[in-house]
């Protein structure tokens, strides 16, 4: 049978899932990498500036990745309906997916602007405070594009188109790195700005990103057959409110992972600037490595998705446990890399020798975490390739606000162990996740199965 468990079955299908993978790494990887540059390049300005990015990005990701979340039901819903044949159907999901996004993307950008008064009660410096502030508020202009194009980046990956978004993000981060160097330290004649530099070059490279996509749809041949712009098209409200149903609890999944981490960033800012920047590094680094697993599951939705809308769960089923079981295979060989050349990443991200010897100590903890953090998301991932998405949300909040950041502050707070408690409570919060969700998956694809 072509979807039992035997490894020429296995070798196909990792193939398969590589090939739609591998573009979107790339462009993950390249999407990250603007946030890695932020940080590197502005960590060897000062250790002030440095601190004013990694809160300011803190909020930033917050929003950017609850954002992502809430614009990947688009995902789901094309695949289904490509695996159905229904390619009929998929200009209309794009167009009322692009007037969502439109919604989504205003009242992202008023959020992360309203996130800044957290600021206000945080023990921090008065040049910091400003920074961190002004560095919100200019790179929010970034979210409406953004929303709109994970909206397309949804919709290119669903019809196993994935060139683009590895071409589009690898552009997007040539230009970020060209103007943080520009304004940052002040080439051409341009004022030095700093950790400001960089909101003003990754927001607009948000709108460069989007236009970037939208000129490839007009011109490629891969989007003929579903092609959304061939009319114009009021909101659809009742559609929207279905994609809303089904995007909404896979932004709360992604906020409440990625939410606690940034409560991590701004609870470790009571401890100084060596304590927040080293922090800030190796979980930057570790934002870095997760591309990997996540590329995976962006794929796994893909594939799901369509054996689902093929009428296929049996395929459904060893589609999603090959993916997850790739995923686990990258947790552990990052986890040795991180062990291994920790102190190439710190010294790689600056020259603060204080902040150096107390990420090397923070990159242990995320060493531990990468096999936990890799499953968890691919079990979520195939979990949302089902179109099922609540329970992946319930399943996080548990894991991540009803275990790791309370054990997180229990460890860093009371027992006055600083960053290293917080990262303690984040590799258990995220094993929780990977237990329950790989529990969970199971009873899913076995449910469909008997379903047939």
């Amino acid at each position: 049978m072509p979807h039992t468990f035997t490894l020429p079955n296995i070798r196909r299908e990792v193939s398969s899932l590589w090939r739609l993978a591998w573009p979107v790494l790339i462009g993950q990887l390249a999407n990250v990498g603007m946030g890695v540059a932020d940080v590197a390049m502005t960590g060897h300005t000062s250790a002030d500036e440095l601190a004013a990015v990694s809160l300011g990005a803190s909020v930033w990701a917050i929003i950017l990745v609850t954002v992502t979340g809430v614009m990947m039901a688009t995902n789901s819903i094309v695949a289904h309906d490509v695996g159905a044949g229904a390619l009929d159907r998929v200009p209309h999901a794009v167009r009322q997916a692009l007037w969502k996004a439109l919604g989504v993307g205003l009242v992202a950008a008023l959020l992360a602007n309203l996130a800044t008064l957290v600021f206000d009660h945080l023990q921090l410096t008065p040049h910091v405070h400003a920074q961190a502030a002004l560095f919100v508020h200019i790179i929010s202009i970034g979210l409406p594009p953004f929303a709109a194009y994970r909206a397309l980046y949804g919709y290119s990956t669903s019809i196993d188109y994935t060139r683009p978004v590895m071409v589009i993000a690898l552009m997007g981060l040539c230009f970020n790195i060209f103007v943080n160097w520009l304004l940052i330290y002040g080439h051409w004649g341009l004022p030095a700005l700093g950790g400001v530099g960089c909101a003003v070059s990754t927001g607009l490279c948000m709108w460069l990103m989007l236009g970037a996509m939208l000129f490839w749809m007009r011109v490629a041949p891969q989007y003929r057959a579903t092609y959304p712009f061939t009319h114009w098209e009021g909101p659809h409200w009742p559609e929207i409110r279905s994609m809303l149903r089904l995007g909404l609890p896979i932004g709360v999944t992604y906020f409440a992972e990625v939410s606690a981490f940034g409560a991590v960033s701004l609870l470790v800012a009571r401890y100084g600037v060596v304590e927040v920047s080293a922090h800030q590094i190796a979980l930057n680094f570790s934002s870095l490595t997760f591309m990997v697993p996540l590329s995976f599951g962006i794929a796994l939705i893909t594939r799901v998705g369509q054996a689902m809308g093929e009428g296929q769960p049996v395929r459904a089923r060893f589609v999603a446990w090959v993916g997850v079981g790739m995923a686990m295979a990258f947790g552990v060989l990052s986890a040795l890399g991180v062990v291994l050349f920790r102190h190439q990443i710190a010294a790689a991200y600056t020259s603060d020798l204080a902040v150096q010897t107390l990420c090397v100590y923070l990159l242990l903890f995320a060493a531990l975490f990468q096999l936990a953090d890799a499953t968890q998301v691919a079990t979520s991932s195939a979990i949302r390739g089902y179109k099922v998405t609540r329970q992946p949300m319930q399943i996080q909040l548990l894991a991540f606000w009803g275990f790791a950041l309370p054990l997180g502050c229990w460890l860093g707070l009371g027992h006055d162990m600083a960053a290293a408690g917080f990262w303690i409570g984040l590799t258990i919060g995220l094993t929780v996740a990977a237990v329950l969700l790989s529990w969970a998956l199971h009873r899913l694809a076995l449910e469909r199965v008997r379903e047939g």
